[in-house]
């Protein structure tokens, strides 16, 4: 009889595991809160548009054909990616700066706002290379249960080409004065991670990712990698549960003996908790069996929430790009909102993404569809719907004055999701929306572990425990986590490690 386990979440993370433990011969079953399958990443349509609720952005080609070519299956098996040109746009305070997917052109662009960042751009990213290429072969692969796991001498070798004790921000500044370049470089880890200077330079590597790697759209939208993956999982036999909100684990023993649900009781050999790291541990599990204390949590970094507005105009807009970064406004003054004094925006940056510039299908005809996300702090108060549209305000304004053309008159519909929302659907903890910040002491054996250390058949996956949060570490971290279940749990079913 096949060993069993009971997968909880099928947010990226979650399908991932599901498919590498059903390869590896196990019976799978994938207990879903929602409707469908996606978590964060869940598809919503009305009105005849169509939104991607969570992640816009697809960088790291190369990590989504490497999860399919591990079942011999490849990406356009299951959907078509379109290169983006320019990549996005960026206004800063004088005007729009569109970013060229072809490098040469970048080179110029670079050389044009900075005399000789041309030249420091390639120095840049042959140091960018050369950490993507450990990072995410080596390091992220890396299930993180002891620091013997970094005892490898290419690691060691390299240890200070990786920069993990230099931030991001002095690594940007060694090459780059001018302010918009610096700020187009620290982007990334702002606007996913943390302050620039609390971030190691390591993660250098996303500006590999985004210049040599490029920005891509599959053709209808993100959430034709979670029909990928939720396709190629039942094609491997994983069975999904939807609308099974789990409400306990019971444990006895220091055994996970029964996963509770909205509608009907399982039981399996192992556990995997794709579901946030932080409602498991302390909502689901009784108390002697959480591995963390509350004090553990509340110290943690995170990374920000979001307040994001799904948005259909009834008209084309003139000139607007797929992507665009709005960095109008003071970029240190918002980072420190986010997380230092961590309040409410007072002139917040943010991001526009008008998907029916590149899918006809997001929008009806003649119509536009338009995704806005404003990083916030985690854990703020006053989430409330006047906040909401006093934002919503802001950003439309800026939109109007940047983009030369009336938008608010033009809204057939509207919906916003911020910090409750985050926390009603997805039990996000303090309402994060991308997992913990990558600080330096939350990297590798720092983070949560994915296995539990006081139940010997739960383990943990996704953005709040290895490698990190976004969508391709959370690839990665179903397939680390698949690895552990398989590597500790021995075949006799009866017998854990």
């Amino acid at each position: 009889m096949k060993q069993s386990v009971i997968i909880i979440g099928s947010g990226f993370a979650g399908l991932s595991a599901a498919s590498f433990m059903a390869k590896a011969g196990w019976d799978v079953t994938v207990l879903e809160k929602h409707e469908m399958p996606g978590g964060r990443a869940r598809r919503y349509k009305t009105a005849g548009f169509t939104f991607d609720m969570g992640p816009s952005w697809y960088w790291m080609p190369d990590v989504f054909e490497r999860y399919f070519n591990q079942f011999n299956k490849k990406v356009s098996d299951y959907y078509k990616l379109i290169r983006l040109d320019p990549s996005y746009r960026v206004y800063w305070p004088d005007g729009p700066v569109d970013i060229p997917a072809n490098y040469n052109e970048l080179k110029a662009l670079f050389e044009k706002i900075e005399p000789g960042a041309g030249v420091q751009l390639d120095l840049f990213l042959a140091e960018a290379a050369y950490k993507y290429e450990v990072g995410i072969n080596k390091l992220v692969h890396k299930p993180s249960q002891s620091l013997t796991e970094f005892i490898d001498w290419e690691l060691i070798k390299g240890i200070f080409k990786l920069d993990v004790f230099t931030s991001i921000k002095k690594h940007v500044a060694k090459h780059f004065t001018n302010p918009k370049l610096r700020e187009l470089m620290e982007f990334p880890v702002l606007f996913l991670g943390a302050l620039p200077e609390h971030t190691p330079a390591l993660y250098s590597l996303m500006n590999y990712a985004d210049i040599k790697g490029g920005t891509w759209y599959p053709s209808t939208g993100m959430y034709n990698i979670v029909e990928g993956m939720y396709d190629l999982a039942l094609s491997l036999g994983v069975k999904f549960k939807f609308e099974h909100e789990v409400t306990s684990i019971e444990v006895e023993n220091k055994i996970a003996t029964r996963v509770c649900t909205s509608k009907g009781n399982f039981q399996a050999d192992v556990i995997i908790g794709g579901a946030d790291y932080h409602h498991i541990e302390t909502a689901l599990l009784p108390a002697a069996a959480q591995s963390y204390s509350a004090a553990y949590w509340d110290s943690r970094v995170m990374a920000p929430s979001c307040l994001i507005y799904y948005i259909g105009l009834n008209k084309k807009l003139v000139g607007a790009q797929h992507h665009t970064l709005f960095f109008d406004t003071s970029f240190e003054v918002h980072g420190a909102e986010i997380y230092t004094t961590k309040t409410w925006p007072t002139d917040p940056l943010f991001y526009m993404s008008v998907t029916s510039v590149t899918d006809a299908t997001s929008a009806p005809e003649g119509h536009e569809n338009i995704f806005l996300l404003m990083p916030v702090a985690t854990g703020l108060a006053g989430d409330t719907e006047e906040v909401r549209e006093k934002y919503l305000d802001q950003m439309l304004t800026r939109i109007e004055k940047r983009l030369g053309q009336s938008v608010k008159d033009a809204i057939v519909y509207k919906r916003s999701f911020a910090q409750s929302d985050f926390i009603f659907d997805y039990h996000a903890f303090k309402g994060n929306a991308y997992g913990l910040a990558n600080t330096l002491l939350q990297t590798a054996v720092l983070k949560p572990s994915c296995r539990s250390k006081k139940v010997k058949n739960l383990f943990y996956t996704g953005q709040l425990t290895v490698p990190g949060p976004g969508v391709p570490p959370s690839l990665i971290s179903g397939e680390v986590v698949a690895g552990q279940v398989v590597k500790h749990y021995s075949t006799n079913k009866n017998k854990q490690l």
